[in-house]
């Protein structure tokens, strides 16, 4: 039996793990990747799926040793609820021969992962006595023991082809499902009419293809299709969107490319095999840690059973096979998931909501910009009313400023915002330029205090290239001197007593005078990203103030006293910010919905709500 990895071990091994990786983060004697509740979190935008590539070595008649396999399997079953590993999928050539002893052998340790973890298997030339023939071949050694009455209960298991050699299986992971098709090495006609009646019945879901042959690598670790697998990119991978990646076995050394489908979109062919290596390999393992938060696929290779061991006992050959740190074994791939699968599973967004489902209590006002009348890219002139939906008579004007710029009505909007619009902002410096709007001289709001607390939220997005000098561009403000509000202690006199900024860094600031004190506490985020929607939130609860973007509470926030906003009876300002009562450049970007509520919001009241 194999012992658990040593602490300090770990510890040392999770110096050189990959970021997402799982060898020192998930299951034994550290601290897990993730918080784990004692089961797989088919919830997290986080988990990995295990190849296990040819272990015909470690079953080949007398030299049989199938103990590394069973370390393998006792870390997935341990994995499986410590580093959220959803499903492990072989890649053929369980055995050398195929004959009933190996068979039988590598059955009994198969027998460790069911019930207890999802699995896939395939056979490979070598499980079928050396035979070429297609899924049609009939009886073997290898498909009485993997047959599909093997995995009808397993959770993941959604069918097989009639001749058995063939199935497909169905994860629940990252709040989604993905198919996983587990084809034979040579599939038939029929074979692949049945895989492709698979993706026809699932056609919304990203489908990952292993098999045993499909793509072989120079020694650069470049893949190229072999002449079988040539045959099943044309006949099945390429034709259905839904491929993104293959997995195959068979040839050495490992290798990646990517191919365009006829979709002209990416599917990732990947090769994994370690055969060659030192005891065959040591039913070494490749996980891919899916994060579909940061749209990366982090891939790690390494070897459970060697791991387990006693580090001071390790031989030389045992310590150098432990990990596979080079370019085609540990790696990351970048993938904007929702642009990829957009074309078969796309998000469906929520349709608009009216402004009474969002108009809370304390709502002090309420703005969208669907309700102008003008289809998208169509001008907004001077002088356009934009109606407070709170009915707390705060309407906005459009007044252009400086040298002017175009304001133009958008249909592009956050997929979480009530209103499916916005407005297209276009300011910029040198000239100084831009259109803002505001509301009028006797506006409630110009006067509110908030001593009780506020949150005030808007949608945003920056343009993608953000090209030009947009530094210090206002977003929201109150305008007016702060001076002339008595206060004197902040950066200049001259700054409005409350406003939302980019700085040059790209970093989000929101500066505010209390009523309380004279004091800026002053808030700052990460760099905004250019080319999403993002929803910012400023909550104040009567006593300090926090920001959030998208839901998450940024770290710069002051902890400095702060209730209320000190407001002067000057109106409020949506696209650019005033210093010494003069408007500079203008907002460079999109705004939808801005709402102002007079108390603290929870989270879960934000205008994303239903998103």
């Amino acid at each position: 039996m194999s012992q658990r990895l040593p602490r300090r071990v770990l510890l040392q091994t999770a110096v050189a793990a990959p970021a997402a990786g799982l060898i020192a983060g998930s299951t034994f004697d550290a601290a897990p990747a993730q918080a784990s509740s004692g089961k797989f979190d088919v919830d997290s935008p986080r988990f990995s799926i295990a190849v296990l590539p040819d272990t015909q070595y470690l079953f080949d008649e007398d030299a049989s040793d199938p103990e590394p396999l069973r370390a393998t399997f006792t870390y997935l079953r341990e994995a499986r609820k410590d580093g959220n590993v959803a499903f492990m999928t072989h890649l053929g050539d369980v055995t050398e021969h195929g004959s009933e002893h190996e068979i039988e052998l590598a059955s009994k340790t198969f027998k460790e992962l069911d019930g207890k973890f999802p699995y896939s298997v395939l056979a490979g030339n070598h499980d079928i006595n050396g035979g070429t023939t297609a899924d049609t071949r009939g009886d073997s050694a290898y498909l009485r023991a993997f047959n599909p009455k093997r995995f009808k209960s397993a959770p993941t298991f959604g069918g097989a082809s009639p001749d058995g050699y063939n199935s497909y299986h169905v994860l629940d992971a990252g709040n989604r499902k993905w198919l996983i098709l587990a084809l034979d090495w040579r599939i038939s006609d029929a074979g692949v009419a049945w895989a492709q009646s698979v993706l026809d019945k699932h056609k919304t879901l990203p489908a990952i293809v292993t098999t045993h042959d499909l793509a072989y690598a120079d020694d650069n670790g470049t893949a190229y299709l072999s002449g079988y697998g040539q045959t099943l990119w044309d006949k099945l991978i390429r034709k259905n969107d839904q491929i993104f990646l293959t997995l195959n076995g068979h040839y050495w050394p490992p290798g990646r490319t990517v191919l365009k489908n006829d979709a002209g979109h990416d599917v990732h062919v990947h090769i994994t095999n370690y055969q060659d290596r030192y005891y065959g390999g040591a039913a070494m393992i490749r996980l891919y840690a899916f994060d579909l938060a940061r749209g990366v696929i982090d891939v790690s290779t390494f070897s459970p059973w060697f791991l387990s061991k006693d580090p001071e006992k390790r031989t030389a050959l045992e310590e150098e096979t432990i990990e596979l740190t080079g370019p085609t074994d540990r790696f990351s791939l970048e993938i904007d998931f929702d642009a990829r699968f957009a074309g078969f599973a796309g998000v469906v967004p929520p349709a608009p909501r009216p402004a009474s489902a969002v108009v809370l209590r304390d709502t002090v006002a309420y703005w969208r910009f669907d309700n102008l009348g003008l289809a998208d890219g169509t001008t907004v002139a001077n002088g356009t009313v934009v109606r407070d939906l709170a009915k707390k008579g705060n309407d906005l004007t459009v007044a252009s400023i400086g040298a002017g710029a175009p304001l133009l009505a958008s249909t592009d909007h956050h997929l979480g915002a009530p209103a499916h619009a916005s407005l297209r902002f276009n300011g910029g410096k040198s000239p100084d330029r831009g259109a803002i709007l505001q509301t009028g001289p006797s506006a409630p709001l110009n006067s509110l205090k908030f001593e009780k607390g506020y949150t005030i939220e808007a949608f945003i997005k920056l343009p993608a290239p953000f090209e030009g000098d947009h530094a210090w561009m206002g977003i929201m403000s109150w305008q007016g001197r702060s001076g002339d509000a008595g206060k004197t202690s902040g950066w200049s006199q001259d700054e409005p007593t409350c406003s939302v900024n980019l700085s040059g860094e790209r970093f989000l600031q929101y500066v505010v005078y209390p009523n309380d004190r004279d004091a800026d506490p002053t808030s700052w985020s990460h760099a905004l990203p250019v080319g999403r929607w993002m929803h910012i939130a400023i909550v104040n609860d009567g006593r300090r103030t926090t920001i959030y973007i998208d839901g998450s509470k940024i770290a710069r926030n002051p902890t400095q006293a702060s209730r209320g906003i000190t407001t002067m009876g000057k109106p409020f300002t949506i696209g650019a910010t005033q210093f010494a009562e003069k408007f500079g450049q203008g907002f460079y970007g999109w705004i939808g919905d801005v709402r102002i509520t007079a108390r603290a919001l929870p989270t879960r009241d934000f205008l994303t709500t239903t998103f």
